[in-house]
């Protein structure tokens, strides 16, 4: 496969399709939710320092893997290691990090399909999250809809589904996120939902918020899983990535503060600031919030659409991952692929779908469910324990690919360059605060 690999077709479908990665349900479904949950300000303060200095190097370098490497997360540490090592392991739990991902977002996805077509019908009354999330047949149903869709885009080749389905979906949704921003800012309250949002109360910053703020940065960016680095494997050397990193962090952060500034607007207006609502803030709190609003319905429909495509650009993006991994240890073309994933991928997520109905399951906490479960191992360990991993083999001569093979992988082509003053942060900042913030991460979690 690799003499023959797919291309995108444009320097805009590789930006688009990479922020439609990043940009999902983690912007615009929990980066709202962690915000209102951590003390809004503070935690989003954090939350763009973390992209800054950790999302930003980890994304260069995947994107650096991919792109020298020309294959998927399965075969790119195998095309770049030196002989005897075993970086290529983790290639292994980076598909299985996908696979993880996928097996609660499809879920969530499917929530984000039944509440737009609930908004669109005018049965938006009554809506409810509990009872949306415990009644099997219409998690199942939305599920198998949310599967089927994505599989069946990336069924065709990969500029004629991905990148051409990928380049509508995200231009409608920016278009449709600026009305929906400009709508919230004339609401009675939207000056204190705004101040709640973005002026930082200092004293609610603590060790949990920050490691909130890593795991979120590490999830809207879906990074440390090679989500990013089969993007990489499908562009030339034409940009640098440095400067292409940065596109797709403008986009991601853009489109995960303009939903802040849609929801809490609405929230302090209609909610009476309730904004700790955790997962279900999204559907019970809008849902009330476009209820009780002049052509609510309308508004609501526009906004779940927004949501339906923010998830299934990212949605897509994963399939993609997980697809061209198969493919490349299969063999299998994109039809078989897609159904054989498509299938696999669906039993799998009827853990979720199934989670709070029929299989009951508490891993945590009183409250906890299969969703929890599935996050907990891709954001709070696979997606940081891979980007560790990412940079350390990136930064290593005696032991990884090496400082020079980056740098001169990631600098190919014009555009923002890598620069040698930045080695120290890529090389022991990046490592070393995502071990710490790990750890601590570890030892502060509610386990029961």
């Amino acid at each position: 496969m690799e003499n023959n690999r797919e291309r995108l077709g444009s320097r805009l479908g590789f930006i688009l399709l990479s922020a439609g990665c990043a940009i999902g349900c983690g912007n615009v479904w929990k980066f709202p939710w962690m915000t209102g949950q951590n003390g809004g300000g503070g935690f989003v303060l954090i939350y763009v320092i973390c992209l800054l200095i950790l999302g930003l190097p980890v994304m260069v370098m995947e994107f650096s893997l991919g792109r020298a490497s020309q294959a998927s997360p399965v075969r790119m540490y195998q095309k770049l290691e030196k002989s005897g090592q075993k970086w290529h392991i983790h290639g292994i739990f980076a598909l299985l990090g996908n696979i993880c991902l996928m097996a609660f977002y499809t879920v969530v996805t499917g929530w984000m399909i039944y509440y737009f077509i609930k908004f669109v019908s005018g049965q938006n009354t009554g809506l409810s999250f509990d009872g949306m999330i415990s009644d099997p047949n219409v998690n199942v149903i939305f599920l198998l809809v949310a599967v089927a869709l994505g599989f069946g885009i990336l069924c065709f080749n990969l500029q004629g589904g991905l990148e051409r389905v990928t380049k509508y979906m995200m231009v409608i949704l920016l278009v449709l996120m600026v009305i929906l921003a400009a709508h919230s800012a004339t609401l009675e309250k939207a000056a204190e939902g705004l101040k709640f949002y973005l002026l930082p109360e200092f004293s609610k910053i603590n060790g949990s918020v920050i490691v909130g703020a890593m795991n979120q940065a590490f999830f809207t960016l879906s990074l440390g899983i090679g989500s990013m680095a089969i993007f990489g494997s499908y562009i030339d050397k034409k940009r640098s990535l440095m400067g292409e990193s940065v596109n797709v962090i403008i986009l991601d952060t853009f489109v995960a503060l303009t939903a802040g500034f849609i929801i809490f607007p609405a929230c302090f207006t209609y909610n009476n600031g309730n904004v700790d609502a955790g997962p279900a803030l999204l559907f019970n709190t809008m849902a009330s919030v476009f209820n009780n609003m002049d052509g609510g319905r309308w508004w609501g429909s526009l906004f779940f659409l927004f949501m339906v495509f923010a998830a299934l650009s990212t949605e897509l993006a994963v399939f993609e991952t997980i697809l061209a991994s198969v493919r490349e240890l299969t063999g299998w073309n994109r039809p078989k692929g897609c159904l054989i994933c498509g299938i696999g991928l669906f039993l799998i997520s009827l853990t979720t779908a199934l989670g709070y109905s029929v299989l009951h399951f508490q891993p945590f906490a009183e409250g906890t469910a299969w969703l929890d479960l599935w996050d907990f191992v891709v954001s709070t360990n696979l997606l940081p324990l891979g980007s560790l991993v990412i940079s350390v083999f990136c930064c290593n001569k005696k032991f990884g690919w090496g400082w020079d093979n980056f740098v001169a992988e990631a600098n190919a082509g014009k555009g923002l360059k890598v620069k040698n003053w930045m080695k120290p942060v890529f090389k022991y900042v990046v490592p070393a605060a995502i071990l710490f913030i790990y750890i601590y991460g570890l030892i502060t979690f509610e386990w029961k």
